[in-house]
């Protein structure tokens, strides 16, 4: 299969185009980004080629893209890609509006290409695992669930609003919603949330907590800041406690790893899961066989909805019910 990268302003491109030249049969035929220095670095470490402009790269006789622009890109990215008849693995948050999201996924069904979001936290063992185990009814019936997911503040283009929709809760709330929805086949309903900027020199929201109500009458919390200091992995913070009327299961994504304290600081010696291999790897698999995505767009725009939703809570300082 033949696989082209659309930029590499997300760091996790780069754990992308690296699994793509582990992956057997896969050819990373090209890498395009607006920005020509990081274009070309990625190009040569990966070995293949640059295109300026993404157009050129959608000539190119490829299956599939991966797109890991900037949040306010991805509409143009995945209107283009689908037109050009390529199937299309994106970056999470799917789009920073709904009206994207929505125009997004309506231009990849009419054009018969996949539009998988890069939700990786679902490859990981232990969310697996624990996803099994509630299906299985071990907890009983679920009650609440509590979950975190918390970083340092990536800044660049993260910090501006126009290219990124918003700041910690757009960038750290989908994850950890897709999961809850994922564990539970259930859609939120409600979302109250408490917003601010209070840690980071930027002026961005950095810190906020949010209580979501699901349909099956669940409630959440999740504390989706980056309240990292800088010498924290800029993400590597995703928890979950699911609390049942059989038991309670505590989940840590990143709890397989050792931590390395040297002069530079506290960092981290992986040895378990490679999520973002196990997502390229699902997503190629869907393109290679026709057969729907695992993690569709709608998965995308659902998490985003709350996201969105939690942005006019703040704002209102009141719940707001979901569509």
């Amino acid at each position: 299969m033949k696989v082209g990268i659309i930029s590499f302003a997300h760091g996790h491109a780069n754990s992308y185009a690296d699994a793509l030249t582990k992956i057997d049969g896969v050819q990373l035929v090209g890498i395009t980004d607006d920005d020509v220095y990081r274009g070309t670095k990625a190009a040569e470490t990966y070995h293949t080629q640059y295109f300026s402009r993404y157009q050129e790269l959608l000539e190119q006789d490829i299956d599939a893209v991966i797109i890991a622009s900037e949040n306010s890109k991805h509409r143009e990215h995945v209107v283009a890609a689908a037109k050009a008849g390529k199937h299309i693995l994106c970056e999470k948050p799917i789009a920073s509006k709904v009206e994207d999201a929505q125009e997004m996924i309506e231009v990849c069904k009419e054009n018969q290409v996949i539009l998988q979001t890069a939700f990786p936290v679902r490859f990981n063992s232990a969310i697996l695992r624990a996803k099994k185990m509630i299906e299985n009814g071990d907890l009983g019936q679920i009650l609440a669930i509590k979950g975190t997911n918390r970083g340092t503040n990536p800044g660049g283009w993260f910090v501006n609003p126009n290219l990124s929709g918003g700041g910690a809760v757009i960038d750290h709330t989908v994850h950890v919603v897709d999961i809850m929805r994922w564990f539970m086949g259930s859609e939120p309903r409600e979302v109250y949330a408490e917003i601010d900027h209070s840690i980071s020199p930027y002026d961005i929201d950095d810190c906020g907590i949010l209580t979501i109500e699901f349909d099956n009458d669940v409630f959440s919390t999740l504390d989706c800041s980056w309240s990292r200091n800088e010498t924290y992995p800029t993400w590597g913070d995703v928890t979950l406690e699911i609390i049942g009327s059989e038991g309670t299961l505590k989940v840590d994504a990143f709890a397989q790893k050792l931590d390395v304290y040297d002069k530079s600081g506290a960092n981290w010696n992986y040895w378990g899961d490679n999520m973002d291999f196990g997502l390229v790897s699902d997503f190629l698999n869907s393109a290679a066989t026709g057969k729907e995505p695992s993690i569709t767009g709608t998965d995308g725009l659902r998490a985003l909805e709350v996201a969105l939703a939690a942005y006019e809570s703040a704002e209102k300082r009141q719940p707001i019910k979901l569509k």
